[in-house]
């Protein structure tokens, strides 16, 4: 059970805007960053090939990307080396920890509810599609905002159900790659959908215990994305039909096939 007792709500003040606005300004460097490396791949498949200026812009493309990945890189060496990353779903309390944060706005730490789901959806898009993708982190903020301005559910399938529509809605992936030839999960199914479900079942499953002591999160984020995969239409289905109380039931039938 999901606790009840938080009873603020997040309101329009100076951490919540500050939240929103760094967000925003990380997200603006990640779209950057997208578009210089979709221009350093001008010229693909043959680039000995390319025309003079193409390769010209590939080569400048890949110099930026080079220069901004090796200034993230020491910027999080520097000053927050586990920025990157992702929170265990099997950690003690995650699910729980997850809910509560969704009222949570701080200055100096990202809310774990955006952590989270953020860093999650980067790890199920590199396991399905190539690079480059792009995941904006200010959408799920947006999301959790959305989830603070109403009452919180009291089981976990509801909070979760909940989520995904807030998820979904916010649209948090952007822009994915190719997909990859052994794994054709986005051909069917939207990637907000096919990816925010992934996360927050992973959630639900994670909490009955981790199911091999040497499987890593990311692998078991996989593993749960091959498991779903067959009940993702009808996932999908009821996020467009909008029955949170068929998606509610929905969760818990996958909790039980776990």
């Amino acid at each position: 059970m999901l606790p009840m007792t938080i009873a603020f709500r997040t309101a329009d003040s100076l951490a919540a805007h500050a939240v929103c606005a760094a967000a925003g300004v990380r997200d603006g460097l990640r779209a950057a960053q997208f578009y210089a490396r979709d221009l350093s791949l001008a010229g693909r498949p043959e680039p000995r090939n390319a025309p003079f200026l193409t390769a010209l812009v590939a080569r400048l493309a890949r110099l930026t990307d080079c220069a901004m990945t090796l200034g993230a890189n020491l910027s999080i060496r520097v000053f927050l080396p586990g920025w990157r990353t992702l929170p265990s779903p099997f950690a003690p309390g995650m699910l729980d920890g997850v809910a509560e944060a969704i009222r949570k706005n701080s200055l100096v730490q990202n809310p774990l509810f955006n952590a989270y789901f953020f860093r999650a959806a980067i790890q199920i898009i590199k396991f399905y599609s190539e690079p480059p993708w792009l995941v904006l982190e200010h959408r799920i903020d947006a999301a959790r905002r959305q989830l603070a301005q109403g009452v919180q559910p009291e089981t976990e399938t509801a909070f979760l159900a909940r989520a995904l529509f807030a998820l979904v809605d916010a649209a948090p992936i952007a822009k994915i790659g190719r997909t990859r030839e052994s794994h054709r999960l986005f051909d069917s199914v939207d990637p907000n959908i096919a990816v925010c479900a992934i996360a927050c079942v992973s959630l639900l499953f994670a909490s009955q215990g981790k199911p091999m002591e040497n499987l890593g999160d990311s692998e078991f984020l996989a593993i749960t994305g091959a498991l779903i995969l067959p009940r993702l239409k009808a996932v999908s289905a009821l996020i467009a039909a909008r029955d949170e109380a068929g998606l509610t039931l929905e969760l818990g039938d996958l909790k039980s096939m776990y």
